[in-house]
Formats: C-alpha cells, sequence, structure tokens
C-alpha cells in the first residue's frame, strides 16, 4: 500500500499486490478507512511508513498499536516533523541521525526501537546531511523491521527494549 505509484514496477517484479491510495486533505479520512479495512481483511503483521510523509490519525495507530514502524529522518527527540536536516544545519549540529520508531498518537514521539548518527561539520550542506540521513534512514530501517519481525522487542512505558541479534 502506497500513496505514491512510482514504486509500482518494483513490487510487480516481485509478483506483489500493489494499492495507491490517493491522499489529499479532503479525502484523508476517507482513504485511510479504506487503507485499514484492506490491511485488516489480509491481517498485516506490520505496516512501515517509509515516504509516506502524512500524519496517521488515532484510529490507525491504534488498530495497528506497535505494529506501525516509522522512520524519521532525525535523531528523535530533536527536530520532530518536517525538514529536520533543514533545522538540524540551520542550528550547526554535530551529529546527524535518524530515528525508527512505533507511531503513536503523538507525532514522532512514539517507543523508539533504533537510531544511528553520523558526524559532521560546518562544511557539510544541507544537500551533504540530506544524503548522509538516507543512508542511515535505510540502515535503521531495516535494523528496525528486521527486530520486529523476529520478536526481539518488547514495549513498556513508550520505550522499546531490543534484544540481541
Amino acid at each position: 500500500i502506497s500513496n505514491h505509484d512510482d514504486l509500482r514496477p518494483v513490487a510487480e517484479q516481485f509478483n506483489i499486490r500493489y494499492e495507491v491510495f490517493k491522499i489529499t486533505k479532503a479525502t484523508k479520512r476517507e482513504q485511510e478507512d479504506k487503507e485499514i479495512a484492506l490491511m485488516k481483511s489480509i491481517g498485516i503483521d506490520l505496516v512501515v511508513l517509509a515516504r509516506y510523509m502524512q500524519i496517521i490519525t488515532d484510529d490507525f495507530c491504534s488498530t495497528f498499536k506497535h505494529a506501525v514502524i516509522n522512520i524519521h529522518h532525525s535523531f528523535l527527540p530533536a527536530f520532530i516533523g518536517a525538514k529536520p536536516y533543514h533545522r538540524a544545519h540551520a542550528r550547526g549540529v554535530k551529529l546527524v541521525g535518524a530515528t525508527a520508531h512505533y507511531a503513536t498518537e503523538t507525532l514522532d514521539e512514539g517507543p523508539i526501537i533504533e537510531q544511528d548518527v553520523d558526524r559532521i561539520s560546518h562544511r557539510h550542506s544541507v544537500d551533504d546531511l540530506l544524503a548522509k540521513g538516507r543512508v542511515l534512514e535505510r540502515e535503521v530501517l531495516v535494523r528496525a523491521v528486521k527486530a520486529h519481525l523476529e520478536d526481539r522487542i518488547i514495549v513498556y512505558d513508550n520505550k522499546c527494549v531490543v534484544f540481541g541479534s
């Protein structure tokens, strides 16, 4: 399921069903209800929010509690929300990072599953941060999904305990 049609060829290459739900402010609730219904009907175990760039509703979070992994392009809890690399650059941070967490009703504040960082300096541009971040995001997301699928995560008090690989 995606809100972008551009990855359809990748799914088709592996004979994977691919559904697109275009989301606008006017259709958000209706489309999300359709997504939830479809996912329930096929018995999904995990939702990964990669490039989704939409704030999911409380209903979505509660329907799939601790089964929705979001990849955030910053080292949370810093720079919640949009354009974190731009804000990190403006603040002159020395580390840029990525965070995978379970999505909750509160934006970017769910239990953190996995994080990683890379050192940067004043010489790095926003584009450099974006490039470093993309690499970190992929690595962090893969480790988080792997830990989830291997049942190595316990969530307690908005924290994740992740047991060794």
